[in-house]
């Protein structure tokens, strides 16, 4: 069976992290216990120093790793391991706002190459100037939709723009969405239903 092969090891995936901190929280817990025994049965003063060095440290890393395990262990989003789609839409201000989506176009596509996601043009407008009215990117790679599912919205920026000549600060919007990729749906139409 296929498909249960496939979502048992999908599961195996997301439960490997928090097993294996799982296990560094859990030995760093007994190390702390085997050091206070030691340190109970210590006489030489000089080990007895090193041996609560180490009690602090192993303390502290404990602390981290419970809050890396709460971390871990909030409920996720079935969407973030999607692929996604990013549009970009220049809004208020004209050929400075299509100027601004053009560089956030290459921040997107410069963040997706360094996480090892893909990006495809779906569709592009560009202005005369080198700017971008409209963009569609397919973006594609383990957690694509997680990574950039908080981008959704306005983007403001105020700046002298190169389009300016007289050094007025303009305010330009851009628009960001973010959708994930749907499932795959199998629809069945009896052609008699169809008139």
């Amino acid at each position: 069976n296929q498909d249960k092969y496939r979502q048992l090891m999908k599961e195996q995936n997301e439960l490997t992290p928090i097993v294996e901190k799982y296990q560094e929280y859990r030995a760093a817990k007994d190390g702390v216990e085997d050091s206070l025994a030691i340190l109970e049965e210590e006489n030489d003063e000089e080990m007895r120093e090193m041996l609560k060095e180490e009690l602090n440290d192993a303390k502290a890393r404990i602390e981290e790793l419970e809050h890396t395990l709460k971390i871990l262990l909030l409920p996720k989003d079935k969407n973030d391991e999607r692929s996604c789609i990013l549009e970009i839409r220049a809004g208020a201000g004209g050929e400075e706002a299509a100027l601004f989506a053009a560089e956030l176009c290459r921040m997107y596509q410069n963040y997706c190459a360094a996480h090892r996601l893909k990006t495809e043009a779906l569709d592009v407008s560009e202005t005369e100037l080198g700017g971008v009215k409209e963009a569609v990117y397919n973006v594609s790679g383990k957690g694509a939709y997680k990574r950039l599912k908080y981008e959704s919205g306005v983007h403001r920026v105020q700046r002298v723009p190169d389009t300016e000549t007289q050094g007025r600060i303009h305010t330009s919007t851009v628009t960001v969405a973010v959708l994930p990729e749907a499932e795959d749906v199998e629809l069945e139409i009896n052609p008699a239903d169809l008139k």
